[in-house]
């Protein structure tokens, strides 16, 4: 395991911890959330099959054409809207909510409940 004090190894050391008990099946995949300093990255996967299912961040055309900046909570509320549209085309109705190891604050609950809101159920 990571032994160094600093933030993302802990946001590290908590992911490990989270995902020993957490994982997506073909009824219920994964909506997994990585933040960096500038954008943010959600993804629904299914561990049964190893496949990411859909993908948003706030890097693709759709959200470049009405932000600049995807470090941000306006930003993170826009990916969970896009990620739950997306999803909702491919069928998939409930997830299960894979934080990361980031606290459940700020950008990452954003996401969370834009995602909620969207219509996905977790």
């Amino acid at each position: 395991m990571i032994k160094s004090p600093n933030r993302k190894n802990a946001t590290r050391k908590r992911h490990y911890r989270l995902r020993r008990t957490l994982s997506g099946t073909t009824e219920r995949p994964r909506l997994v959330v990585y933040r960096s300093v500038k954008h943010i990255y959600a993804q629904i996967i299914n561990d049964a099959t190893s496949k990411t299912l859909v993908a948003a961040s706030s890097l693709d055309p759709e959200f470049k054409e009405h932000f600049s900046h995807g470090g941000n909570i306006d930003s993170a509320k826009a990916v969970g809207e896009l990620i739950s549209k997306r999803a909702q085309e491919k069928g998939i109705q409930t997830v299960v909510f894979d934080r990361g190891g980031n606290l459940y604050h700020g950008r990452i609950a954003a996401l969370a409940d834009a995602a909620r809101e969207g219509g996905l159920a977790f």
